[in-house]
Parts: C-alpha cells; structure tokens; sequence
C-alpha cells in the first residue's frame, strides 16, 4: 500500500468542503488532477471513501473511519515540519494564536521585541477565543497561544507570563454612585457593585466567565448585559453610562486614550485579577530547542512593562491616605508601550 501525503491532504480537503471543485481550489489544482488522487488513495486502500452524487460528496462509513486517521496524521507531519524549524531555538516561522482581550495592548510591543531579536522571523497571528485557540494547539496548527491560566486542559504546557489586574470603569456618574453607597476606594470589592448594571463581553470570551465569577453574578442576572464583542466597545459603551464593566490593566492605557469620559477606579487590597500565560502542547519534543523559554521570558518582559504603565498611572494605593486610586479625569494622550 502506498497513501501519500499529497493524497492526504486532498482527502481532508474533499472531507471539508464536501464538493470536488471547492475541494480543488482550496487545494489550488485542477478538479480532475484532485478526483484521480482520490481515486487511486481509494484504489490503495480497497473501499470507496465518499459517494459521489449531483448533490455533493458524501463519506462512507469507511471514509470517516480513514479521516480521523487522516487529521492525525497530517498533524503529526505538521509538528515534524515545526520541529525542525525550531531546532535551532526560536527563529524560522512561528504560529502564534492570541486571545482578543490581550492581542491589541500586547502585540505591538511584542511583535516588535520579536523583530529586534530576529529579523527573518516568521511570525503568524491568530486573534481567536481560548476554545478555539486551544484546538489549534492539539491539532498542530498553532506553536503556542496567550491565554488566560490555568487553562484546566489536560496535555498542555503553561507559563505564567504576568498577573493582569482589573479595575472598574464606567462614567464618573456611575463611578460615584458606587462611592455613594459606602462601598468607597478603600472597601471596594467586586461583589459589593449594588444594582449597577454590568456590561461584559459577549460569551466565549473566558474573561466573561471570569467577571461574572468575581462580581457574585451569573447569566441569568437581570443585571447583566453581554453583548460587546470587544473591550473597545465595552469601553465606550460604559463610559457612555451604560453600566459599569471591570477592565483589565494591560488595556488601560489603549482604551482610556480613545475613550476620554471613561473613569476608572482600582478595588481594595488584594485586588482581583488574571493571570495571562504561555501554552503549548505538553507533547512537543524538548529536543527541538528552548524556543518556548525564549519567548515567554520576551513577552513576560513586553506584558509586565505594559501593566507596570498602568499601574503608575492608576497606583494601587494613595500613598497618604492608603486609599485604593480612584483617577476620574482623562490621562494625557500618551501612546502605550509598543505602540
């Protein structure tokens, strides 16, 4: 028996798009160059792998059989190819999935440490929610992601990289009517917000998950509104007065530059927080170079120069008073590290 590779791939690509032509076009050959290697792969192995009708291409009970074979093995040669690519430490190409809530305030910086360091590097960005981001990882099609830690995933490798506080934002209305209710800067926990109105992400963000859990308040709140689709919007939308949303650091200075009528206050000693890391698959071969070390020690540096910009803008506490900041007024128009 002799499947190749080429075959492979081609018998993926007909599994995904269930048509010969798209097939072929995502394969970038011709229709009848793709349907005679699907013909011989079927001659090799002995059954048919689709049925063919006017209606589209169908997998037998065989073919889904072979195409889980398949996934595993284009994975497996496409862990090969990042191998030796990285055998000599970080350098070649790099596949890099992010999640939304870091990739704006943390990329520019980080991408640039990343050319300072090697100018041929490779560097492809994926912007996608954690689940999505975690099944590039098991399927090979990512190197590593930034992710918020622990993952709970099982067969993965994390590196914490830098803690990432959040801090409340709303309009200076909203914002002193929480100060109003005796839950003030020196005793504001996340959970004592009264009947403010929450606004979050819309869900599949885990920094969703991770405010509902911190504010004492699930889905079901009548409190609760979770439709933004970025921090971006959630900004504009609280500091419109809309409700209140907390907002990590690492985006303060990005999202207080663009949205001047947002005010922002930090919660009591020990405030609430994340922790964003690095993740790879726990199965990649250690002989392939300390590229991982590499670059989490490179974004770890980029992620806590970012937050400590925050930090020195919004200090944790008064240094007179021991009163958690509270900093309504707009900072002045400076860029954030890296861009």
């Amino acid at each position: 028996m002799n499947v190749t590779l080429r075959q492979l791939h081609y018998f993926r690509a007909l599994a995904e798009h269930r048509n010969f032509g798209r097939a072929a076009e995502a394969c970038h050959v011709s229709q009848p160059a793709l349907s005679v290697q699907i013909r011989e792969m079927e001659g090799q192995l002995g059954a048919a792998l689709v049925d063919r009708s006017a209606r589209g291409v169908v997998l037998t009970r065989f073919g889904r059989k072979v195409l889980a074979r398949t996934e595993r093995i284009l994975s497996e040669v496409q862990m090969l190819e990042r191998l030796a690519r990285h055998r000599e430490g970080l350098g070649g190409q790099l596949s890099l999935g992010v999640i939304p809530t870091v990739a704006p305030y943390l990329l520019p910086g980080a991408l640039a440490a990343l050319r300072a360091r090697d100018i041929s590097l490779d560097v492809e960005v994926t912007e996608a929610k954690t689940d999505r981001l975690l099944e590039g990882l098991r399927a090979g099609t990512l190197d590593a992601a930034l992710v918020a830690v622990p993952t709970g995933q099982e067969g993965l490798e994390e590196r914490v990289l830098f803690e990432d506080r959040f801090v409340l934002a709303g309009s200076e209305a909203r914002i002193d009517a929480v100060i109003g209710t005796g839950a003030g800067p020196e005793a504001l926990r996340p959970t004592e917000l009264g009947q403010s109105p929450l606004m979050l992400l819309e869900d599949g963000h885990c920094l969703t998950d991770q405010a509902l859990e911190l504010c004492g308040r699930d889905r079901g709140h009548a409190r609760i509104n979770t439709g933004a689709s970025s921090l971006a919007t959630l900004s504009r939308l609280v500091a419109a007065g809309f409700g209140l949303t907390l907002l990590p650091e690492i985006a303060l200075a990005t999202e207080r530059m663009a949205t001047p009528g947002i005010s922002v206050m930090r919660f009591a000693v020990p405030e609430p927080r994340r922790r964003i890391g690095l993740v790879r698959r726990a199965t990649t071969d250690r002989d392939e170079g300390d590229w991982f070390a590499a670059l989490s020690a490179l974004l770890s540096e980029v992620g806590e120069e970012v937050v400590a910009t925050a930090r020195a803008r919004l200090p944790t506490r008064d240094t007179e008073t021991g009163a958690a900041g509270v900093d309504t007024p707009p900072i002045p128009a400076k860029a954030p590290p890296g861009g």
